[in-house]
């Protein structure tokens, strides 16, 4: 969400704020997913498996973001920070459960 916020500072006027969300997309992508592998869910192995349902379920989080921020912002008007908070804020619940249940998700005999 940082990230967001300061390309939407850095960025031109006349950029789409969705501009702004693949790009910080793009940098903290490797980042994510480790944290996401060891803080959060705290699995071992199918490491190139879990990798690209990562970045499938992320990816699905892209568009939602970028479409989201250019509907509030650009659209509607909304204010930058409170429409980013807000609209990230969603889809970041939406991801957890796709990362919960598909992303990292292990058989109970694996987990065991």
């Amino acid at each position: 969400m940082a990230l967001t916020v300061m390309w939407l500072y850095l960025l031109p006027g006349s950029w789409p704020s969705a501009v702004s969300v693949a790009l910080a997309y793009c940098l903290s992508l490797g980042v994510a997913f480790v944290a996401h592998r060891t803080l959060v869910f705290r699995v071992r192995g199918h490491v190139l498996r879990d990798f690209v349902r990562f970045v499938a379920v992320n990816s699905g989080g892209l568009v939602l973001n970028m479409a989201g921020l250019q509907l509030a912002v650009d659209v509607l008007g909304c204010p930058k920070i409170p429409a980013t908070v807000v609209v990230m804020g969603l889809v970041a619940v939406g991801s957890f459960f796709g990362h919960r249940y598909y992303s990292f998700r292990r058989s109970p005999e694996a987990a065991s």
